[in-house]
């Protein structure tokens, strides 16, 4: 279901006073991720909630409709020097919406030195399952008013409300961009990521990355106002890496960018990879752990993963097809993240595959009460709420 804006309120309340089950949705390209929905769930798509509703580049906020592109929304900015500072989603980059972004909570490698997507949400407008609109927040960056249901909503995967509408804090576009791919031994990329996490730089992002077999890399983004400044920083970085005996590829703007969306999975261009790959895993660690998660994903039997890992955050994906990762290799993958204080959130897997999208996490009492006060029909996502381990199909 698309409707109209001026249609979706009341929309949401018939299908309350039906007790229909139904899942909120923005432009519906990762309906397949986590554990399916009850069967015969209506989607309720923003898709048509589309608009930047008001821009002030002086206090760098903006507000936009759930349902608008954020390719959109970065090339709007982008007109005004301005940018929001998140990744965008795995996958497609012309796909997702601002909305949904939000929704699932997932944040890439931008995470190091900006946070992650609820640290830009300062206001935000729902409906709840019964069609009544609520909102909270506001439009600048230093409004405290109302309940904090930007970080309620944020990763509640559309269990709670539909988000209509957000208020986003802005940045600018730095300046100056450049990057490093360094590579080499295991245990030197290690400890030149170690290093830099506790020097006195502040990198955009250090990611690990692999594309399936084949050696790691660090990935490193720096930003400044200032060329010259920029240029001492790698300078001290390609002295480090040749320090444990590393290689260091100074990226340009544009070569980093390329480097970045390597890190969002496989794309047509890919003819070595599966462009829509089994299976997607969400992989989160301690950053303590991060270095010995990357050792145990470079053994033989899960050397077929692609992988993405945020050094500074422990945040990460990988993904793989099939028969490169058995179902029992990804189970055995989960125990080892929840050994590192993490956690492995299963996004696709392949048919015939029942491994749960997510464990039930210590949480879980507070989040069924959450849950029942905002939807005491048990109406949205039903099957799917984060935190609550869903239960297998009869």
């Amino acid at each position: 279901m698309t409707p109209e804006p001026s249609e979706l309120q009341e929309l949401v309340r018939t299908l309350h006073q039906q007790a229909s089950p139904w899942l909120p949705a923005g432009l519906g390209s990762r309906l397949d991720w986590g554990p399916p929905v009850s069967p015969g769930s209506a989607v309720v798509s923003c898709q048509k909630l589309n608009q930047i509703l008001e821009h002030s580049p002086g206090d760098f906020t903006v507000g936009v409709q759930a349902g608008t592109p954020l390719v959109e929304l970065q090339a709007a900015l982008a007109h005004h020097g301005q940018w929001l500072a998140v990744d965008v989603p795995w996958g497609q980059p012309s796909q997702g919406s601002v909305g949904g972004l939000v929704a699932r909570g997932l944040a890439g490698g931008f995470r190091q030195r900006y946070l992650g997507i609820r640290d830009q949400v300062i206001g935000i407008s729902l409906l709840r399952a019964d069609g009544t609109a609520a909102k909270a927040g506001g439009q600048v960056v230093k409004n405290v008013a109302g309940y904090d249901l930007m970080r309620l909503l944020a990763g509640s995967w559309g269990s709670l409300a539909l988000i209509t509408e957000l208020n986003l804090r802005t940045l600018p576009i730095p300046t100056e961009r450049r990057g490093l791919w360094i590579t080499g031994e295991l245990e030197g990329l290690a400890t030149l990521s170690q290093w830099l996490l506790a020097s006195s730089l502040s990198p955009e992002r250090v990611d690990w990355q692999r594309q399936g077999p084949g050696p790691w890399g660090l990935l490193i983004s720096l930003a400044s106002i200032s060329g010259p400044t920029l240029a001492e920083q790698i300078s001290c970085l390609q002295a480090k890496a040749e320090e444990f005996g590393l290689g260091a590829e100074v990226l340009d703007r544009e070569a980093l960018a390329a480097r970045e969306i390597q890190g969002r999975g496989p794309t047509p261009s890919d003819s070595d990879h599966n462009t829509n790959p089994a299976w997607l895993l969400r992989l989160g660690v301690k950053p303590s752990g991060c270095a010995e998660l990357v050792r145990e994903l470079s053994q033989p039997n899960l050397e077929a993963l692609g992988v993405v890992i945020s050094a500074g955050s422990g945040l990460g994906y990988a993904w793989a097809t099939a028969a490169g990762l058995p179902s029992y290799r990804a189970e055995a993958l989960r125990r080892l993240c929840h050994q590192l204080g993490g956690y492995l959130t299963v996004l696709k897997q392949p048919a015939g595959s029942e491994l749960p999208a997510w464990l039930d996490a210590p949480s879980r009492p507070m989040v069924e009460a959450i849950k029942r006060q905002f939807d005491p029909k048990q109406q949205l996502a039903r099957g799917r709420l984060p935190g609550v381990q869903p239960t297998p199909a009869l």
